[in-house]
């Protein structure tokens, strides 16, 4: 019998309104530096999930389908407020568009609506920012592996990373300890089941519970995302981890489900590249060494 190809739901709050005193990307940046990104975000998501994958065989010149086992079935969704968005700029297919007419920086909750209404369409829904970049094919495979380890109320997040090659080469990973624990810990304890490790892969991983859950996104399968939808504040506008951005792409996980990191010594296991960089190249500059290393300003 054929394999059953799973369906996967992206939903992306895309606002562009560039102002000289803009605090985020899409209003500090103009657009010919955001329109790239944006494209990329949503290109990642058709070439890592989608059957757009192949390997070409020269010697019969063909192209044979790559990664059948990984391969789902891809909707992404890109939500606007009004006029500001890039969408007639991004030149991709592969994307619908929803126009809303939602205060700007509460996108991010019609993007949770849209996701509620799609509940027994999709097995997998996913929520981010447009300036991600999934590249990863095993993402949702280790999803669910983290789910079958740790059950349902546990939540498995990416370690948001950003790179650079100029002047040295560096990656790093941005989401660390919040300045002020308070904000987080309000909303989650972090102390019940704080730190888990299981074997995979010939060694033991760990992963932790941490004040700053934030990555500009979450994954939740059809159960997790059902089990949210109950609690009276699903998709209600809120602002109390970080403003109503970071809300949006993290208060409700932490609120009603255990969220978990890999830790620093295994951070690559699961990770997504933050494309807009924020703190590489503008706050932080690595400095050439064998390894190359990087100073708090």
């Amino acid at each position: 019998m054929p394999r059953k190809a799973m369906r996967i739901l992206f939903t992306i709050p895309h606002y562009f309104g560039w102002t000289p005193e803009g605090n985020y990307a899409s209003e500090r940046n103009p657009a010919e530096i955001r329109v790239p990104v944006v494209r990329r975000c949503i290109a990642s998501l058709i070439q890592t999930f989608s059957g757009a994958q192949g390997l070409m065989n020269g010697r019969d010149r063909s192209i044979h389908p790559a990664n059948p086992k990984l391969t789902a079935d891809v909707t992404v969704v890109v939500c606007t407020t009004g006029d500001n968005h890039l969408v007639s700029q991004l030149s991709i297919d592969g994307f619908t568009h929803v126009a809303t007419r939602a205060e700007p920086r509460y996108l991010g909750f019609e993007c949770h609506k849209l996701m509620r209404d799609s509940l027994g369409q999709y097995d997998y829904f996913g929520y981010l920012e447009d300036d991600l970049q999934v590249s990863d094919g095993l993402f949702f495979a280790k999803l669910g592996w983290f789910r079958t380890q740790f059950g349902e109320h546990a939540i498995l997040q990416p370690n948001r990373f950003e790179l650079i090659d100029d002047p040295v080469p560096y990656k790093l990973y941005i989401d660390g300890n919040l300045h002020d624990e308070s904000i987080s810990r309000s909303h989650q304890n972090i102390a019940e089941y704080r730190r888990v490790e299981t074997p995979a892969f010939g060694q033991g991983l760990v992963f932790q519970r941490i004040d700053n859950a934030h990555s500009g996104c979450f994954f939740l399968d059809a159960a997790q995302l059902a089990r949210w939808v109950e609690q009276p504040d699903f998709a209600q506008p809120a602002f109390s981890f970080g403003g109503p951005l970071e809300s949006a792409a993290t208060l409700g996980i932490i609120r009603h489900f255990r969220v978990y990191k890999p830790a620093r010594e295994n951070a690559a296991f699961f990770e997504i590249e933050h494309l807009d960089p924020r703190y590489l190249g503008r706050r932080f500059l690595p400095k050439a060494g064998n390894p190359p290393s990087l100073e708090w300003p």
